[in-house]
Order: structure tokens, then C-alpha cells, then sequence
């Protein structure tokens, strides 16, 4: 009886009609992407949020590792983790490769050793992206009067999340691996609330307060101790077209912000302009012009007031 009641009711949802219909659509995008074969497998998103994980708690073992980690084996879990999670994220790449090219067969020796490679920078990094996180650490710490320690920024903190994701997917990114990149930068978006675009530059000691609504772009370029609170957006204020209407891609179209520079709650700053060294830009503010070190631009009629020895704008 059960059989013939899970007969019918695939007979009622329509579902042979469906399966060939989705076939249709399905032939019908390869032929307008100008592909023959369906395409090679993405990376994994769910893959690549574990190695971020686990890459965090190699960077952090003692905040982010395992809870009954001794001092004695700090050693032993850093080193089998960075083995397993490095040949994840090798598996990855590996996908990425060749998805972009569709003539190199997954299992080929150029793809395989071209992975190989990549990761092999990658990991070389890891020291780099350990310091540049201190410094991201201790500036959150300083620069939030209800931090009681840097243990609870690294453990509690949105921005800090945001950022281990962006500094790991930003070399990604500059060796050659945008997907890979954007999965994980996208991973932290959907846990944070923060978009950070993974080919945006951003020095050390960077804070982002609270967090929620960030966004920061592509090309944007961002200094050394720079501190942005929530629904800030460095953004892009026009988007060129080639002859054909078709985006172009890839041109320097989001703001640059010069060391010091505090950015309040719900500024907008578009362009590819400059915020000068030293500068602050009050809440709600909506800037599409360069300013000068040391402004102070606020949202009450969008005057600027130089501080003492800066020039006027």
C-alpha cells in the first residue's frame, strides 16, 4: 500500500513533467554561456567555511582551538590541523582552476601541480596574517571603552570574525583565486553582516565597531589604523559601460582612506576619492569629493572644519 501511495503521489506532484522541463532550462543556459558540457564543480562553500574555521583556531589555538588543548600538544593540533585543512583547501583551488578552464581534465598534472603551488603560498602567509590580526586585535580592545580584554575581542567580536575571513581570502585572492576568495568572504558576510569584497587593501589595526551593514569594495583601499563603525559604506558612485553597455571590470572605482581615519555610523563615501590622513567623518554623511588630512566632515550642511594647522578644503 505504501509503495503505490508514493507511486501516485509522484504521479500528482508531476514530477517526470518537471525532471524534463528543468532539463530543457538547464541545456538551454549551457547553450547561451556557449558551453557543450555542463560545468566542472564549484568549490565548496560548506568545505571552505570548516578550513577558515579550523585555519582560525591554527592562527588562535589557544582562543579558537580545541577546549582541552594542553601546552604540550599546542604543537601537535596546530600541525595535523594545518595538514588536513591545507589539502581541503588544496581540493578547492583545484576546483576553481578548472572550473576557469574547461579543456584541463580535474585530475590533470598541470591543474594538480598549479594547486599545489597556490597553496603552498598561501600557507607560507599564515605567519603574516597572525601579526597583522594583533594588530587588528588590540586596536578593537583600545579603541572600544566596553572591551575588557583582547581574549573577548578575539572570541565576541563581529569585526574581528570579518576580518580574519578578509585577510585569509585577500591573499587568495591575490594569487589568482577570485572564487575561492569571494566564497569565504561572502561566509563571513552571512555570519557578520559585514561585506568585505576580498580585493579590497586594508592596513593593519583596523576596527570595525559593531559592524552590521559595512560595506567595503573591491578596489577600495584602506590604511593603517583606521577605525569604521556600523553601516558605513565605501562604495563606488558610477559604474563605466564599454561600447557595448556591458560593466567594465576591474577599474579603480572605490575610495581611498589614508592612515588614522575615523569613519562614524552610517557614512556614505563613494568614488574613487581620498579621505585624508588623520580625518574624521561624522554619522550619515554622504561624501563624493576628496577631503584634505585632518578634516572633519559633518552631516549639518556638510561644511568641513580643518583641524588646527590643515588646510581648508
Amino acid at each position: 500500500m505504501t509503495e503505490d501511495i508514493c507511486a501516485q503521489d509522484r504521479q500528482d506532484f508531476g514530477i517526470t513533467d518537471l525532471v524534463n522541463e528543468l532539463r530543457q532550462l538547464r541545456t538551454q543556459s549551457l547553450a547561451s554561456r556557449r558551453r557543450k558540457n555542463p560545468p566542472p564543480k564549484l568549490p565548496s562553500k560548506k568545505i571552505l567555511g570548516s578550513v577558515i574555521d579550523n585555519l582560525s583556531a591554527v592562527l588562535f589555538p589557544n582562543r579558537l582551538g580545541l577546549l582541552e588543548l594542553t601546552a604540550e600538544g599546542t604543537d601537535y593540533f596546530v600541525g595535523q590541523t594545518l595538514d588536513s585543512q591545507l589539502r581541503e583547501l588544496y581540493k578547492q583551488i583545484r576546483r576553481e582552476l578548472q572550473y576557469f578552464d574547461e579543456n584541463q581534465d580535474e585530475n590533470s598534472h598541470h591543474v594538480n601541480t598549479q594547486a599545489l603551488e597556490l597553496t603552498r603560498q598561501f600557507a607560507k602567509q599564515l605567519p603574516d596574517v597572525r601579526v597583522l590580526l594583533e594588530t587588528d586585535i588590540q586596536a578593537a580592545y583600545e579603541g572600544d571603552p566596553a572591551a575588557r580584554s583582547p581574549d573577548e575581542v578575539l572570541v565576541c567580536y563581529p569585526g574581528i570574525t570579518a576580518i580574519i575571513h578578509h585577510r585569509l581570502a585577500h591573499i587568495l585572492y591575490r594569487l589568482g583565486l577570485p572564487l575561492v576568495a569571494r566564497i569565504i568572504s561572502e561566509i563571513a558576510h552571512s555570519i557578520t553582516g559585514i561585506d568585505i569584497h576580498p580585493g579590497a587593501q586594508i592596513g593593519d589595526s583596523f576596527f570595525i565597531d559593531h559592524g552590521t551593514g559595512v560595506v567595503i569594495g573591491e578596489t577600495a583601499i584602506i590604511g593603517r589604523r583606521v577605525r569604521l563603525y556600523q553601516a558605513v559604506t565605501l562604495g563606488a558612485k558610477r559604474f563605466t559601460k564599454d561600447t557595448e553597455g556591458m560593466l567594465v571590470k576591474g577599474i579603480a572605482r572605490h575610495p581611498i582612506v589614508e592612515d588614522d581615519v575615523v569613519i562614524y555610523a552610517g557614512a556614505t563615501i563613494l568614488g574613487r576619492i581620498t579621505i585624508g590622513r588623520g580625518s574624521t567623518i561624522g554619522g550619515n554623511v554622504w561624501l563624493t569629493y576628496s577631503v584634505a588630512e585632518n578634516s572633519r566632515i559633518t552631516q549639518a550642511l556638510m561644511t568641513t572644519e580643518p583641524c588646527a594647522g590643515a588646510s581648508s578644503i
